[in-house]
Parts: structure tokens; C-alpha cells; sequence
């Protein structure tokens, strides 16, 4: 699985989003490209600590779903979006990808990191681990878009 943190990988998903439209149609889901590009950002401020969204930690989502943040098994389509990361309104294609953009390279910025605060959901994630997991998330939804 490839990571966030590393050059590499990060240049491929910064080129793939530069890809991205404002007239870019979704393969599957309900949100628009810029909608995506905004959902994109949840995690990322997440690990930033920039946003802490009220989420609760679960032993259910630890146990069935936390691996599946970082492993090499890609994920369905249309997998449900818990609803503090659900986007239904309109956003600004520009802004969002820019945001998006940044905030991509803050967290790479940040792979000098060892220790990292949990997941508000998932709890304790390795430094390895949060990068696999932001480059999966971005890829997932890059793929949406057919990027």
C-alpha cells in the first residue's frame, strides 16, 4: 500500500487532482467533484488537527473496519459515509481543490512525525498507518472520478 508520506506517491495524487474538472462525473456515489474534493478533506484535518468532528469511539469499528483503513484490499463502491463527513451542499470547485491541495502537502510536510493522536473513531493509528490510510482515501475517491 502506498502512503501519503512518500514523495512518490504524494506527486501522483497531487497530478491526479490537478486532473479533476469542474465538470468531472462521478463512476458511482451522490456527490458532485466538488463536493468530493471537500469530503477529501475530513481526513486530512483529522490527522492535522485541524477538525475533531463528534465522533464516537466504536469497538465494532475498530474491530470490523480498522484494518480496512490501511490494507492493500481496495474499497466497494458506495461504501456508506458516516454523517459527520457527509457533503450535500454546494461547493466551489477552485477553493475546495485548492484546499485539498494544501492540506495534501501540510500532511506530507508532517512525515518527520512519529507519533500521531488517535483517530476519533478508529483510536491509535501507526505513522505508517495514517499514510497508507490518507493515500487510500484519496485514491478511493480519485478513482470515483476516474482519475
Amino acid at each position: 500500500m502506498k502512503s501519503l508520506f512518500d514523495e512518490p506517491a504524494r506527486n501522483e495524487i497531487e497530478g491526479r487532482i490537478h486532473k479533476l474538472s469542474n465538470s468531472s462525473d462521478p463512476a458511482w456515489g451522490k456527490m458532485d467533484v466538488s463536493q468530493m474534493l471537500f469530503h477529501c478533506q475530513f481526513p486530512l484535518k483529522i490527522a492535522l488537527k485541524k477538525d475533531h468532528p463528534a465522533m464516537k469511539p466504536s469497538f465494532f469499528a475498530k474491530l470490523l473496519f480498522k484494518k480496512s483503513m490501511y490494507n492493500d484490499k481496495p474499497w466497494k463502491k458506495n461504501l456508506p459515509t458516516h454523517p459527520k463527513l457527509k457533503v450535500v451542499d454546494s461547493k466551489v470547485f477552485e477553493e475546495e481543490r485548492k484546499q485539498l491541495l494544501d492540506l495534501v502537502n501540510e500532511f506530507f510536510e508532517k512525515r518527520i512525525v512519529s507519533e500521531w493522536d488517535p483517530h476519533p473513531m478508529f483510536g491509535k493509528f501507526t505513522k505508517d498507518q495514517w499514510g497508507k490510510m490518507q493515500y487510500k482515501h484519496l485514491d478511493h475517491h480519485l478513482q470515483q472520478f476516474n482519475v
